[in-house]
Formats: C-alpha cells, structure tokens, sequence
C-alpha cells in the first residue's frame, strides 16, 4: 500500500506556527539548542536494511519517515521522557508511515528515540510543543509533501537501471520549489554505484519549504563534492550526501522493477 494525499504546500494551521523561544515545556534556552531549519528525512526501507546488514522481513515498498529533526540541536530536555500513551490515537499512521524497519515488532523504541533526540527540540515550536504536535505535525508534512506519489509522477521508480542523482534533485526542486538534499550509501565492495537511501526536504520555523543545500554547502550549488571513503575500506558504509553521478535505487525484494 502506498500512502497518496493531495499536495498541499500550504500546510494550512501548521503554517500559523512561530518560533516560540522557552514556550516548550522545561525548553532550555541555551545557544547549544538553537536551531535554523527542520528537515523533514523520508528513507528508504531497502537501503535501510542493507545499510544495517539485516534482510528485513518484508520492508514496507514506498517511502517512510524516519524523522522530522532541527538542524544543529539534540537532546534538548532530557528531562521529557516519551510516553506511547501520549500519541495512542496516531498509533494506525504511524505504524504505516513512521515504522521500525530494523525492528517491525517494536516501534516504540524507535519513536522514543526520535522524541528524545530530536522533538524535544522541534518542540520550541507551538505548533509541535507536545508529543502529540510533534509526531502528528510530522505525519501531517509527510502527508502533504506526498513524496511517494510525486516520484512516481515523474517516474523515478525503484529499479535495476542508475539513476543520476542531479536528475532526482533536479525533478524535485522542480515539483517543491525547494532544493531537496538526496543521501546514500557508497559503493560497497564487488559494487559500481552508490545507493539512494534518505531524501530530505526542509523547513522554515514557520513550516514553509526552504532550501535544504545552501550555495557554497556540500551537495548545495557551486559547494564542494562530498569526501567519501573508497569502496570496499572498512568504514565505508554509512549513509552520506550522494555524489553527482550515477545512483541505484534498489526495488524491494522479489519485485519486479
């Protein structure tokens, strides 16, 4: 089943939100936890599993979220532990949308450790100040930004064909209007080409589409290529902003691409 839902770039009340410095329950207002942008990160599920090494019993065959996370904060109130109970009533959406890829039969593990690390930041924002405003107001851009839907209009589908990762931003930034950032794996050894696993699309505080790569970035425009190891050193795995060049966007097991 692939999530579908009208584009819908005015994101209506979620668009009202104001930076809120300190409105957050027990925010701290440190300049450690200032942030600039929110960076909507859809991965995914196949290149999850291999980045993982795991076979991953039947990943999900459309794009999922893995986090709605500021910019250049973390951990901002580790005195706000997660509570399932809070967001018992999004329990349908984000078993569908937001799952555990690695560990299917227990999410909330997973969920706990995005509301930790990164809710209790997004949380200076009235419009995500609760558990509840953070994880619905995440499925609320995932639903509106509608990436499934979007690259099958422009007909970047998994396949056994590479893709060019400036094609993909390129067709992007043409449908948002916004320059996405695209990450993968690099080539592992015995392997020609990197792989597509993490698109991210980005936020103003005010929940309006920015620029994720800025000029001068790496992966933004006239920035510097992206440093990465060789194919086949140790270390060389692990997700990073994918070179121009030639990328695979691997199909789930046993489809036909």
């Amino acid at each position: 089943m692939r999530p579908a839902a009208p584009l819908r770039l005015l994101l209506s009340s979620l668009c009202l939100a104001l930076c809120c410095p300190g409105g957050a329950r027990g925010s701290r207002g440190s300049d450690n936890h200032e942030w600039k942008k929110l960076i909507m990160v859809h991965h995914w599920p196949v290149t999850v599993c291999k980045e993982v090494e795991n076979d991953c019993r039947d990943p999900p065959d459309y794009w999922t979220i893995h986090g709605l996370w500021p910019d250049k904060a973390e951990e901002c109130n580790g005195s706000w532990h997660f509570h399932l109970e809070e967001i018992k009533d999004l329990m349908p959406e984000m078993k569908m949308y937001w799952p555990d890829v690695i560990h299917p039969l227990n999410h909330s593990h997973f969920w706990k450790h995005e509301w930790e690390k990164h809710g209790t930041c997004a949380a200076q924002l009235d419009a995500l100040n609760s558990q509840k405003k953070y994880f619905g107001g995440s499925l609320d851009l995932y639903r509106d930004l509608d990436l499934n839907s979007m690259l099958q209009k422009l007909g970047i589908k998994p396949s056994i064909n590479y893709y060019q990762v400036s094609d993909i931003k390129d067709a992007l930034a043409g449908i948002y209007g916004v320059i996405p950032k695209i990450q993968c794996l690099p080539p592992q050894q015995g392997e020609e080409v990197q792989t597509i696993g993490q698109i991210e699309l980005c936020f103003t505080k005010e929940l309006r589409l920015r620029n994720c790569t800025e000029p001068g970035e790496p992966g933004g425009p006239g920035g510097p290529a992206p440093r990465r190891p060789r194919a086949g050193v140790s270390g060389g795995t692990g997700l990073e902003v994918c070179e121009d060049g030639p990328a695979f966007y691997p199909p789930p097991p046993g489809a036909v691409p």
